[in-house]
């Protein structure tokens, strides 16, 4: 399989990438979106920092690639919409420069608190001008930060040991979970009201662009100072700078710009009170190597095993948890696969019911499983990295559901589906660890191994049906491999599953539902 790394990379990924012999690494700075667009046919795997922008139509050209890995945190220069769509697993190295990017975050905090750069270039220029510097003390004051991801949470540390009080927003984490952490958790106005210093550390999202803004600025107090080392875009750039010419805003240290690199005659880069650095977050020879040596052990471990760690669009399954998932993704994708061939008309809803030792599992990866089957004989380009989007995008209603009491199968997956043309519920199971078994087709009973061509009859419980549908099979060459029988009740409606060695034509199987007593015939291929 082909790699190909677009952006500079520690020496050490790209060393553990060659150490496979299966893999052929081709190290290509610096190439341009045209030559890209060109030559990424040629590869199985994209591996990035934040130079290369892996745009939709770079990824509409990418017939083999099967991962974009990203040697860092944000994944904002791909377009990982247009890659889930394809099916490529789009992967980061999140908590690589987790620690890096905190500590430049506290040296320009401290830096803008006591004019540091300011005063260094002042002597360098020849000035001795104490008075000119005058800084202040972070001890005793509020430190806001906005989002308790892995760097928020390390600068929130930080920023105590600095004894400043610490008050955070994050509307995806529990108050419980911040107080352990020592961080009084408050809405986002409490926080620009109280906050003498405002750090920001989200994604860059449609939700968070400009988040410090002029309304945000608006809510805060005379004299507060913003950090950003996060993302160019989360604070806007105009409103900072009329906060600081109006004097709201007392200071403000910038990391990133939401043009890289700013123009030289960018506003904010003509104020005194502004403090910048040229996209140094991650800037330590620790956290390159790190994060070079993470997206490298990701990369090889999926091309090499289907192992998914670090992805952004589909989750996460290290090579132990999938070698236990195996048999139950089989097990999924061909329940989704028998129900939406058995299943007459359109399908609007899906229900899967996970009971027994399963319910213990991650089963986000066994319902991808399930939808990639269901899906399969409608769009060529479904896998378990785009079955969710696929299905939002065709208005299926997806739930989920656990029980971790067995019934009668140590694990049981039932897959529900509902449309106007009614209902279906099926079930399946492991015999011992990795033996899948068809248990339950609606009400029926059974024991079939979902594989090969599968005839399903429903006819009247009468006796000598099946040895005329026996008899009709001989009589048109058709071999039975296995048969499996089931009754709702004596002398009701009677199912019988026939695993066949070949396929029936539309005409044989229009000729066997016309047998008596054969109520209806479906035939399924897995």
């Amino acid at each position: 399989m082909k790699i190909l790394i677009s952006d500079n990379l520690s020496a050490r990924g790209v060393d553990l990438l060659r150490a496979h012999e299966q893999f052929e690494v081709d190290l290509k700075v610096g190439v341009k979106p045209e030559e890209l667009k060109k030559i990424i046919p040629e590869y199985d795997a994209l591996v990035v920092r934040s130079e290369t922008r892996v745009t939709s139509e770079i990824i509409a050209s990418a017939d083999k690639l099967k991962v974009i890995g990203r040697a860092g945190t944000g994944v904002d220069n791909i377009d990982v919409l247009a890659a889930t769509q394809r099916g490529i697993v789009v992967m980061n190295a999140a908590g690589g420069n987790s620690v890096t990017t905190a500590e430049h975050t506290i040296a320009l905090l401290m830096s803008m608190a006591r004019k540091t750069p300011q005063a260094h270039a002042s002597l360098k220029g020849g000035k001795w001008d104490k008075k000119k510097f005058m800084g202040t003390e972070l001890a005793g004051k509020t430190l806001g930060v906005i989002g308790l991801g892995n760097i928020g949470k390390i600068v929130a540390s930080r920023g105590a040991g600095l004894a400043m009080k610490v008050i955070a927003f994050d509307p995806f984490l529990t108050r419980d979970v911040a107080s352990r952490a020592g961080i009084e958790l408050v809405s986002l106005d409490e926080l620009l009201r109280r906050s003498d210093f405002i750090t920001v550390h989200t994604p860059l999202t449609d939700s968070t662009r400009n988040i410090i803004g002029a309304e945000a600025f608006a809510k805060m107090h005379d004299g507060v100072r913003i950090i950003n080392c996060a993302r160019g875009g989360l604070v806007d750039e105009s409103a900072l700078y009329e906060a600081i010419k109006s004097g709201r805003v007392a200071a403000a240290a910038l990391d990133v710009f939401v043009e890289e690199p700013p123009p030289a005659d960018h506003p904010l880069l003509s104020l005194d009170e502004v403090i910048a650095t040229p996209h140094l977050g991650a800037s330590t020879s620790e956290a390159q190597d790190q994060v070079a040596v993470t997206i490298a052990e990701q990369v090889g471990n999926f091309l090499a095993t289907g192992a998914v760690a670090g992805a952004v669009n589909i989750p996460a399954v290290s090579p132990e948890a999938l070698d236990a998932l195996r048999p139950y993704l089989s097990l999924g994708e061909r329940l989704g696969s028998f129900v939406t061939q058995y299943f007459e008309g359109a399908v609007s809803e899906v229900g899967v019911a996970y009971n027994g030792e399963v319910a213990e599992r991650e089963t986000e990866p066994i319902t991808r499983a399930i939808l990639t089957g269901l899906l399969a004989r409608v769009s060529a380009r479904v896998n378990q990295v785009n079955a969710q989007l696929i299905a939002e995008e065709r208005g299926l209603r997806v739930t989920e559901s656990k029980a971790r009491t067995a019934s009668d199968f140590a694990s049981l997956i039932e897959v529900s589906v509902k449309g106007d043309e009614g209902e279906c519920r099926i079930g399946g199971a492991l015999f011992g660890h990795n033996d899948p078994r068809l248990v339950l087709v609606d009400a029926h009973r059974v024991e079939a191994v979902p594989e090969g061509h599968l005839v399903v009859l429903q006819n009247d419980d009468q006796p000598g049906v099946v040895g005329r549908i026996g008899t009709f099979l001989g009589e048109h060459h058709i071999n039975i491999a296995q048969l499996y029988l089931s009754r709702n009740r004596a002398g009701g409606v009677a199912l019988s599953v026939y695993q066949v060695d070949q396929e029936m034509n539309a005409a044989t199987l229009d000729e066997l539902a016309h047998v008596p007593h054969v109520l209806s015939v479906k035939q399924i291929s897995l």
